[in-house]
């Protein structure tokens, strides 16, 4: 079996990050900074449609792309605080342990990614690491995991999904591989939930399901 991992909330532990640097954004519109529970009612991929539903209203010409590059220039500060997710390295160790393959398929920025699983020590587990490239635009997961399992040259019926969003789940099925959710993330186990498979609150759990 060949495993494919999020990042974003899944290996790597960044929620706090994530919702700091959006809160950060967000300030200069006058609104006042979000709790957890408040971001996870609004939070959907793409991002752009979250931050819609912050604002109350559709987003401008040319918006999107400076809230995006002002969310990246405060999340790369935040994140240095920011690690593994408990329970991750275990888990990588175990299904390789067990024989199983693995690698990554991030919407995260590539070059940022590569660093960050080197810093970490772990990217000798992986057989491939993919985020987004400079030229590409963030969205929707399935094409690029499309992208990815071809790389890889495996069968996606012996692959299994593992992230933290709907978003993971929908690419999974797009391709024809298998998804486990875990709720280490942004995303309320409700919505979670409503997409049929199965659900993780500890990523050693991960092979209890492949």
């Amino acid at each position: 079996m060949h495993i494919v991992w999020d990042w974003n909330g899944t290996l790597f532990d960044d929620r706090d990050a994530i919702l700091d640097a959006t809160n950060e954004v967000f300030r200069s519109y006058g609104l006042p900074p979000m709790e957890l529970d408040h971001y996870r009612s609004v939070y959907s991929r793409p991002i752009w449609a979250s931050y819609e539903r912050i604002l109350g209203r559709a987003l401008e010409e040319g918006e999107w792309e400076r809230l995006d590059a002002a969310f990246h220039d405060t999340y790369h500060r935040l994140m240095e605080r920011c690690g593994l997710a408990t329970g991750a390295q275990a888990a990588i160790d175990l299904l390789a342990g067990e024989g199983h393959t693995q690698s990554v398929l991030s919407m995260w920025r590539h070059d940022r990614l590569g660093v960050a699983v080197r810093e970490l020590g772990i990217h000798l587990s992986f057989r491939r690491v993919d985020g987004l490239r400079a030229e590409e635009a963030g969205g929707e997961k399935a094409e690029f995991m499309v992208r990815h399992l071809a790389a890889l040259d495996v069968d996606a019926a012996d692959v299994v999904m593992v992230g933290d969003s709907v978003d993971d789940a929908i690419a999974a099925r797009h391709v024809g591989a298998r998804a486990i959710l875990y709720t280490g993330g942004l995303q309320t186990r409700a919505d979670l939930d409503r997409l049929g498979v199965p659900v993780i609150d500890r990523l050693s759990d991960v092979t209890v399901h492949i």
